[in-house]
């Protein structure tokens, strides 16, 4: 394993847990963290960038520890890809119960808003605590 990448496999596992962390606390005080999507949207490029740098070792002919370390490598990407159409899904659901939004009144536009963001965050929460356990596999089988 090439040094940078074992420190970007360290950058996704810090990127992940920090917004994950910061992710449940705002989710269980009820509040949007505008913080929350900064720190998810920085995970998830440093998920790209260690997938494309693992790929690319491969592609150079450096070979993997194992065949469960690109699992576990690669698996992180494709949960940052499920978790953001399962975030789409799940604002759908949210607007599915209200017949016309522009028929609400501001405050209850507002308190839809709030209910979309804190599912949305949510879901991608769960997504970058996933990302982390994968990660943590994928550095243990990688040494």
């Amino acid at each position: 394993m090439s040094g940078l990448h074992a420190l970007l496999g360290l950058g996704v596992l810090g990127a992940n847990l920090l917004a994950g962390i910061w992710g449940a606390i705002a989710w269980v005080r009820d509040t949007a963290s505008r913080a929350f999507w900064y720190l998810l949207r920085g995970a998830q490029i440093v998920v790209v960038a260690q997938v494309l740098l693992g790929l690319s070792l491969i592609a150079t002919g450096r070979s993997a520890p194992d065949g469960l370390h690109i699992v576990y490598g690669v698996s992180p990407l494709v949960i940052a890809l499920v978790t953001e159409a399962m975030r789409v899904g799940a604002s759908q659901r949210e607007l599915e119960e209200v017949d016309d939004v522009h028929a609400l009144e501001r405050d209850e536009q507002v308190a839809l808003a709030r209910r979309m963001v804190k599912r949305e965050m949510g879901v991608m929460t769960v997504g970058v605590l996933m990302i982390v356990t994968l990660a943590l596999r994928a550095y243990v089988t990688g040494r």
